[in-house]
């Protein structure tokens, strides 16, 4: 009788699983964007490159924070964009009367509509899409009138620093949005804040049973969350040297949801991938430069970043079915 192979009595080769896509899947889609970059597109590698990268991405990753904790009490804030707007359209209004007032006026925009969503959602009872919809749209336009439509020129060399200024070579904006990363990092895992935010999202009926204060720690979500865009706002303004509300944070909320999908943080809520959402926003940046360096048109990165996300939801659905 023949012998069986090594191969045949192992039995079949077993394919990672939804768990090890969802766990480790971006942090490998990074790696082979990289590696592939590194040996087929000119001076990836160089410090300039680099840089630029960095600084593109750190808004995103700064609100796709916020967002990660929103997503992570399974609900969703398609606000942000509009409070990167209304942050940009308040810095020229209040520069005149020094730099600080005009970033804790712009900060607190966003605190204030973070609040107004959190209870249209904890309070009122609204769903989430719902209750940010109204802000998205409404938020942009109160953005454009306090502007008068109009794009204004940033001379505060304070604020401009925030968007050119290095420290030890690594860009202020990229400090910031690695720093706020670990500060958010640290809450989710360190904190009874983070824990409750995750209890939530896990089953909010049962929370509530528990004695959990489900109303505050909602808002207490929503309200970083729009802080977060509106620091994001600032540092985008501050980086283009002009307050341009009518496209400042365009499509920022879809590119938030997918950073924080794409790292795999579930949409049904329960948990908080914070490293997870920053590799996912830079996996992101990194495909849509490889392509345009590529010669290939930026619909086409739209198009991979679909599927993408795609897969990404796929493999959340197939893991939570198992």
């Amino acid at each position: 009788m023949a012998e069986l192979s090594p191969a045949v009595r192992r039995g079949p080769v077993r394919l990672p699983s939804p768990a090890w896509f969802q766990a480790y899947g971006v942090y490998a889609a990074v790696a082979v964007l990289v590696l592939f970059n590194a040996v087929f597109t000119d001076h990836f590698l160089t410090g300039a490159n680099l840089r630029t990268q960095l600084v593109q991405v750190a808004p995103v990753v700064i609100v796709a924070l916020g967002m990660a904790l929103v997503i992570g009490t399974e609900g969703v804030d398609l606000s942000v964009g509009s409070v990167m707007a209304l942050a940009a359209a308040l810095l020229p209004l209040y520069l005149g009367y020094g730099l600080l007032p005009a970033l804790l006026t712009a900060l607190a925009a966003g605190a204030v509509v973070g609040a107004a969503n959190g209870t249209l959602v904890a309070v009122v009872g609204l769903q989430p899409i719902v209750a940010t919809l109204a802000l998205f749209v409404g938020g942009r336009g109160l953005a454009l009138v306090l502007a008068d439509g109009q794009l204004k020129q940033i001379a505060n060399p304070g604020l401009l620093g925030l968007g050119t200024d290095d420290v030890l070579g690594v860009p202020v904006v990229v400090l910031i949005a690695g720093g706020l990363a670990l500060l958010v990092a640290g809450v989710v895992h360190r904190t009874t804040f983070g824990r409750r935010l995750v209890a939530i999202g896990g089953n909010r009926a049962a929370a509530g049973l528990a004695g959990l204060p489900v109303k505050r720690v909602l808002i207490g979500v929503y309200v970083v969350c729009g802080v977060l865009a509106a620091l994001a706002g600032v540092l985008a303004t501050a980086r283009l040297t002009a307050s341009d509300p009518s496209t400042l944070g365009t499509l920022m909320e879809l590119s938030a949801i997918t950073a924080v999908v794409v790292g795999g943080t579930p949409l049904t809520g329960g948990s908080v991938r914070v490293l997870g959402t920053v590799c996912g926003a830079l996996l992101m940046q990194l495909l849509r430069a490889t392509l345009v360096k590529h010669d290939l048109p930026d619909s086409t990165a739209q198009m991979a970043q679909a599927v993408i996300i795609l897969v990404a939801v796929y493999v959340a659905r197939e893991r939570r079915s198992r």
